[in-house]
């Protein structure tokens, strides 16, 4: 780690390169895990899909010690409309980078192709009612998203845990510019996603954020007035969050 600083309530740490963080953010969470497993019989995690999840989760299925038999999987969010077998829903990511590397004792998909979307959010908000998430790990936005709670729908005090979003232009050409998807056009518009309580619920938040195209956002996660104008500024005010972040994503941090 070359930097540490805590703004608000949130711990920001800064590592050299990508790899050093994901490595350095999975320890974190193994540890989180293993120490919630000695307290209570299961544990919830909610994982986040994009690009810049692929080295910590890379580095996570790598931790040992843990009872992954005991660890119950959830994910943020799922485009609507994808047919079942398309490699850009976010249920397929998770499958390639963990859940089918791991024997996780449940896995709770979103299903993005349920005739009744508004029923499939109600069914997930039970699920996550049922079992309360006791780690998020997640990334944020070009845009400042958490999830896909992008600016223009994003409610800090939303009266809903899961709901369908509209993504905004920057949200669906950030897909195009990952890699995930050819064209515009081919991005979704809809998606089924956690809403900011859902996922500020959790005991313990894990962020990760690298690459130099973060650096806006990271700047006004930090900087800019909690507001769903940024949405991931309300990390500030979660009592154990972590924000993990590479030398790039970090370069507007001010000394």
């Amino acid at each position: 780690m070359i930097k540490e600083l805590k703004i608000d309530d949130l711990q920001v740490k800064v590592y050299q390169d990508r790899e050093k963080m994901g490595e350095a953010a999975a320890s974190a969470v193994g540890k989180q895990i293993v120490k919630l497993l000695s307290q209570q019989e299961f544990v919830n995690v909610v994982f986040a899909s994009a690009p810049s999840q692929n080295e910590f989760l890379a580095a996570l299925i790598k931790q040992t010690g843990i009872d992954w038999k005991r660890v119950n999987a959830f994910h943020v969010d799922e485009y609507i409309g994808l047919p079942e077998n398309s490699p850009q829903k976010f249920s397929s990511f998770l499958d390639r980078k963990i859940f089918k590397h791991l024997p996780f004792h449940a896995l709770n998909y979103i299903n993005g192709i349920a005739p009744d979307s508004f029923g499939e959010c109600g069914r997930y908000a039970e699920l996550l009612h049922e079992y309360p998430s006791d780690i998020v790990c997640l990334g944020i936005g070009e845009n400042g998203h958490l999830a896909f709670n992008d600016p223009h729908v994003a409610d800090l005090n939303d009266p809903v845990r899961v709901k369908i979003v509209d993504l905004d232009f920057e949200c669906r050409r950030q897909q195009v510019t990952d890699g995930t998807f050819d064209n515009l056009n081919s991005v979704p518009k809809l998606a089924i996603t956690l809403t900011i309580p859902a996922l500020m619920a959790a005991k313990h938040i894990y962020c990760i954020v690298p690459g130099r195209n973060k650096t806006i956002a990271v700047y006004n996660t930090l900087y800019k007035k909690v507001t769903a104008q940024c949405p991931a500024s309300v990390l500030r005010t979660h009592p154990d969050a972590v924000l993990f972040l590479d030398e790039d994503s970090a370069a507007l941090i001010k000394s």
